[in-house]
């Protein structure tokens, strides 16, 4: 164990570029989080509310956003970000670097985190909607207070494995010039057959999961007073 810590220590690239590469991934994954719960969690809303038994039900616009959701949803991450590389360059001006990764994250994850909130709410009891509706709330009253309020639980265990997936979608990009701990693993461990810098990378990454999960769990667990 001595001789292995004696030999990460020494590595110039992980001591050098490893906690580097660990902020560009905490910057990287903390924006699209944030873009993905700005943007997602309305979208989740909205997908519940105009569905055929939902609040304000209208199929056609039920129909087109499922649609747009289910491709996004389908299509290979690594595969999304290669084509979103235009895109990409119009809103950032680069393709490289953790700022440009930003983009397909954010619109690779956007669709996944919709849906578990859409199950979320989905999993109200009737009963309360139906009570908040018969005292005389409004639409935007009942999924604030009655929908978004009871599934706040679920909502933030499904936030928890959102940021987690684009923890593991952050080391993806890295293989494409996005920086962070993907394109040091990738780039100066396997490529150049460094193990210690590999290893330390994976290290780092499960790490960051692990404290995403157990930090998602303890609050999610707080919020539910069931």
């Amino acid at each position: 164990m001595g001789d292995l810590w004696t030999e990460i220590t020494s590595n110039r690239v992980v001591t050098q570029m490893l906690p580097e590469a660990t902020l560009e991934t905490l910057q990287m994954v903390g924006l699209s989080a944030l873009v993905v719960l700005v943007l997602g969690l309305p979208l989740g809303l909205l997908l519940r509310s105009v569905a055929p038994d939902g609040l304000t039900p209208n199929r056609p616009v039920s129909a087109v956003l499922g649609v747009v959701v289910n491709v996004l949803r389908a299509l290979p991450f690594i595969i999304l970000a290669v084509a979103l590389i235009p895109v990409t360059r119009a809103i950032v001006g680069t393709s490289l670097g953790w700022e440009a990764a930003v983009v397909p994250l954010s619109i690779g994850t956007i669709p996944f985190f919709a849906r578990l909130v859409e199950t979320a709410v989905r999993d109200v009891a009737a009963g309360k909607v139906e009570a908040a509706r018969v005292m005389g709330s409004t639409t935007a009253k009942v999924v604030s207070q009655v929908l978004v309020r009871e599934a706040l639980p679920s909502i933030v265990s499904a936030f928890t494995i959102t940021v987690i997936s684009l923890i593991g979608f952050s080391a993806m990009v890295g293989a494409i010039g996005a920086g962070g701990l993907g394109f040091l693993a990738i780039s100066y461990g396997f490529q150049r057959f460094d193990p210690v810098v590999l290893y330390t990378s994976v290290v780092v990454i499960v790490v960051l999961v692990t404290v995403v999960q157990v930090v998602g769990d303890a609050l999610a667990r707080r919020l539910d007073h069931r």
